[in-house]
C-alpha cells in the first residue's frame, strides 16, 4: 500500500477511532524501513506514490506481537474472572 492508502485502511480497520496524520505515518514508515520490517515495492516508476510490502522479518515480528497480546488478553480475562493463582492457593 501507499501512504494515503495505509491511512485510509487504519481508519477503516479501527472504525474511525484511529486517524493517522501524515507526519506520524511517515515517521513510522521510516522506522519500519530501518528495522527492515517493510521494504519499498517497485511498481510503476513514473508514479509519485511509494508503496511498501511487509518482509518476512516483519511478518515474524507481527506474529510474535500477536502471540504476546493474546497472552496478555488471556491473562487479563483470568484476572477479571478471578482465576488468579494467588486466589486459588488461599
Amino acid at each position: 500500500m501507499h501512504g494515503y492508502g495505509i491511512m485510509q485502511n487504519v481508519s477503516v480497520l479501527s472504525g474511525g477511532r484511529v486517524e493517522l496524520g501524515a507526519g506520524t505515518l511517515y515517521g513510522a514508515i521510516n522506522t519500519l524501513l530501518k528495522k527492515r520490517w517493510i521494504m519499498p515495492w517497485e511498481t510503476n516508476k513514473s508514479s509519485r506514490k511509494k508503496e511498501y510490502v511487509i518482509t518476512d522479518l516483519g511478518k515474524g515480528t507481527v506474529d510474535r506481537e500477536m502471540k504476546r497480546l493474546t497472552e496478555l488478553l488471556e491473562n487479563s480475562k483470568k484476572i477479571v474472572g478471578g482465576e488468579t493463582h494467588a486466589e486459588k492457593s488461599v
